[in-house]
C-alpha cells in the first residue's frame, strides 16, 4: 500500500488531531480514541474484558443513585488533544444527553473504569489514569485479569496533587462507599 492510497487521517495535522476532529473524519474506526493528539485505534475485545465491563455496568446501574447514570462506548474531551474512550463511566442526569451526542464532556464524571487489556497495558495503568486526575475525575477504577478472575484497583482523586491514591485492592467482592454505596460479586464474571 503506498502513500497515496492511505486515508487522509492516516497522516496527523501539524499539531496533532484535536478532540472535534473525531467527528468528522471519513471512514474512522469504530472507538477510535484521541490522546495526546494522536488517533489510538482499539484492538477487538477479548471475551474477559466483555463480560467484566458487563457485569459492572448492570451492577452499578442496579445500585446507581436516581440521578446518576452509567455509559459505555462513548468518548470522553477531557481537552483539545484528549478524547479517551473510558471502559465505563457514571455521570450525573444534569450531564448533557442528547440523542446523537458523541460524547460527554470529562468535568462531568463522577467515575471512569479502564480494563486493562494486553495491548493498551501502558494506557491503561499510566496515560488515562493521568489524563482522568488533571480533569479533575473523583475516581478511577482499574481492573485487572488475574488468572481469569477480576481484580479492581480502586483510586480517589487527591485534590492537593491532582493524582489518584489507590483506596482498595478488591478480589472477589468490590465493596466501595464512595461515589456512592456499592457491592459486587465480581466472581460473578463466571456466569456471564
Amino acid at each position: 500500500m503506498t502513500s497515496s492510497s492511505l486515508p487522509d487521517w492516516v497522516f496527523p495535522p501539524p499539531g496533532g488531531f484535536v478532540a472535534e476532529d473525531l467527528d468528522h473524519i471519513p471512514d474512522l474506526p469504530a472507538h477510535t480514541e484521541l490522546i495526546d493528539g494522536s488517533l489510538v485505534f482499539v484492538s477487538p475485545q477479548a471475551s474477559f474484558h466483555m463480560r467484566v465491563v458487563s457485569l459492572l455496568e448492570s451492577e452499578i446501574r442496579r445500585v446507581a443513585p436516581k440521578d446518576l447514570r452509567v455509559r459505555r462506548e462513548m468518548s470522553v474531551i477531557l481537552d483539545k488533544h484528549q478524547r479517551p474512550e473510558p471502559d465505563l463511566f457514571v455521570i450525573p442526569t444534569s450531564a448533557e444527553d442528547r440523542p446523537r451526542q458523541t460524547f460527554y464532556r470529562g468535568q462531568a464524571l463522577i467515575l471512569a473504569v479502564e480494563v486493562v487489556s494486553p495491548e493498551s497495558e501502558v494506557r491503561d495503568r499510566k496515560r488515562k489514569p493521568a489524563l482522568y486526575a488533571e480533569a479533575g475525575i473523583p475516581h478511577f477504577w482499574r481492573v485487572e485479569d488475574h488468572s481469569d478472575k477480576a481484580v479492581v484497583y480502586a483510586y480517589e482523586l487527591d485534590p492537593a496533587t491532582n493524582s489518584y491514591a489507590l483506596t482498595g485492592i478488591h478480589h472477589e467482592r468490590l465493596k466501595v462507599t464512595v461515589p456512592f454505596d456499592i457491592d459486587i460479586d465480581l466472581t460473578e464474571i463466571d456466569r456471564i
